[in-house]
């Protein structure tokens, strides 16, 4: 008996219970000891693992709320994790990390060069990041944002080795590249996660943060499915595990050192880690990478609609029973959508007769539909459904697409096109919180619809997120040209006892719905 039992021994007799009961409990602690031992004993500890291996599932003792430690982990996943450098020449007059704005948020990409200002375009820049080799041949995934516009890319190992890799293929949608290191079949490598994790479930994070290599943080996850509206992906999962500039690309892992999700974004008004981190779920990796591989780039359906979800002020302003759907608010011209017949206003509730619960779910199942297939949508127009046909093409690329030949609207009481005429007896400023003229009375707005002229700050229209130089060209499903026609709608609405009216308007270059209460 060693000191720690021997010790418990003499203070369970000290408090005299029951002979059994004393014999059950050593027998409980003596067996808690031999599988821990146990546990950690069938790890191997070699300096580098050549290839992947399972790792012990015996991490939480019985009964405990944390890991014993995360370092047989580690031992075995650290060896396949790799620094991933990119040189090339800067074009800005000072770039900083991509930082997507959001509602006033700061996510920036954890991976790009910071110049100071007396840097000038052309000059020759090495970006750091992180990657993961998921094969002993050499190919290792990271981010598209790492190695985006590099000459050479330079990968690091666990060994302080360098190599030289070829960049396979990028999909920028998803954030994802795969890159292969040529010339050696025995790198140390890891698999992805065939299961999702749950919130809450532990995370490390393996990664190069400021090229220091082989750094190991550890969270949880703190969300899953998150849409951050930024052009990376959404789903992506939310982790604690501190996460900075080098990280992107790497892999985070679960206690079963398989990989969850691949380290992209970073919430951080600073630069600097705070706490919220996002990564692409492996789900997202499994289905890129192979294409990737294949060919270089990845192939996804287009349907060319504009598509937001149905809120139940919505659902309630178009008479549905429940908010759910997806809603049309302009289909693209020569679009797939075009040709099926879909119209702005209606309601995608099916999609081959399963059901679509938003507009994420219908960009998602579009998205991996194969260009050429024919499906059913089934689709609610005026409340009423009814069945379309449509033949999906194939996603153009952001040089294939065309910009709009319209420019965003700006304030018509300020930018001098003109004047703005307004009409206060039929402005509906009363009922909606803004007023609103004719487009075709200000030169270069619209040649239909009315634009917003101004906004009640704590009115109805601004919590809709309604701005000056919108140009809103339906009201209740009919369109309106003039403030008396839009006038019209809303009280059209309200004699038929609906609470909100249903306004379709034009944001810059993006058609959307808003339910504006109208009571």
């Amino acid at each position: 008996m060693n000191d720690d039992a021997a010790d418990i021994h003499r203070a369970t007799l000290a408090r005299r219970p029951a002979a059994r009961t004393c014999l059950f409990v050593l027998a409980m602690l003596a067996g808690a000891l031999i599988g821990v031992t146990v546990a950690r004993s069938v790890t191997p500890h070699s300096a580098i693992a050549r290839a992947w291996r399972p790792i012990p599932a015996q991490l939480v003792p019985p009964g405990g709320s944390a890991p014993a430690s995360f370092a047989d982990v580690v031992a075995v996943v650290r060896p396949a994790v790799i620094g991933v450098q990119t040189k090339m020449v800067d074009s800005s007059e000072q770039r900083a990390f991509a930082s997507p704005k959001r509602g006033g948020r700061s996510l920036r990409a954890p991976g790009e060069p910071t110049l100071s200002p007396r840097q000038r375009p052309g000059r020759l820049v090495t970006t750091q990041g992180s990657g993961f080799f998921i094969s002993a041949d050499g190919y290792a995934v990271t981010n598209n944002h790492v190695v985006d516009g590099g000459s050479t890319v330079h990968v690091e190992t666990d060994d302080r080795r360098t190599y030289v890799a070829r960049v396979i293929g990028a999909d920028p949608t998803t954030d994802l590249a795969l890159i292969k290191v040529d010339g050696r079949n025995d790198f140390a490598y890891v698999m992805l996660a065939e299961a999702a994790p749950r919130v809450g479930d532990w995370v490390l994070a393996v990664g190069n943060p400021f090229g220091l290599g082989g750094t190991v943080t550890a969270g949880i996850v703190s969300a899953r499915e998150r849409d951050i509206g930024a052009d990376s992906s959404d789903r992506l999962l939310q982790i604690d595990a501190p996460i900075n500039k080098g990280d992107s690309g790497g892999p985070s892992f679960g206690l079963d050192g398989k990989v969850i999700g691949v380290n992209t974004m970073i919430f951080s008004p600073s630069g600097g880690s705070i706490g919220i981190a996002f990564a692409i779920p492996a789900e997202t990796v499994k289905a890129v990478i192979p294409q990737l591989k294949d060919k270089g780039s990845v192939t996804r359906g287009w349907l060319g609609a504009q598509a937001q979800p149905v809120t139940p002020e919505i659902a309630e302003s178009l008479g549905l029973k429940e908010a759910r759907g997806a809603l049309v608010a302009e289909p693209e011209p020569d679009s797939p959508a075009t040709e099926a017949g879909i119209a702005p206003g209606d309601v995608i509730a099916s999609l081959d007769g399963k059901p679509v619960n938003d507009a994420r779910d219908l960009s998602r199942t579009v998205a991996a539909t194969a260009p050429g297939t024919v499906l059913r949508l089934g689709v609610l127009r005026h409340g009423q459904p009814t069945n379309l046909t449509v033949t999906f093409g194939q996603l153009p690329t952001k040089g294939q697409a065309t910009a709009s030949a319209g420019s965003p609207p700006g304030d018509p009481e300020t930018n001098g096109r003109g004047s703005a005429q307004t009409d206060p007896a039929a402005s509906p400023s009363r009922d909606l919180g803004l007023r609103v003229a004719s487009a075709q009375s200000i030169p270069g707005i619209a040649e239909n619809g009315v634009v917003v002229t101004s906004v009640e700050p704590e009115g109805a229209a601004a919590e809709q997120g309604v701005e000056i130089g919108d140009v809103i060209v339906e009201a209740n499903g009919r369109a309106v040209k003039t403030p008396s026609e839009l006038q019209a709608g809303v009280s059209e609405a309200q004699h038929n006892g609906r609470r909100s009216v249903l306004l379709r308007l034009k944001s810059g270059d993006t058609m959307r719905f808003v339910a504006i209460p109208a009571q």
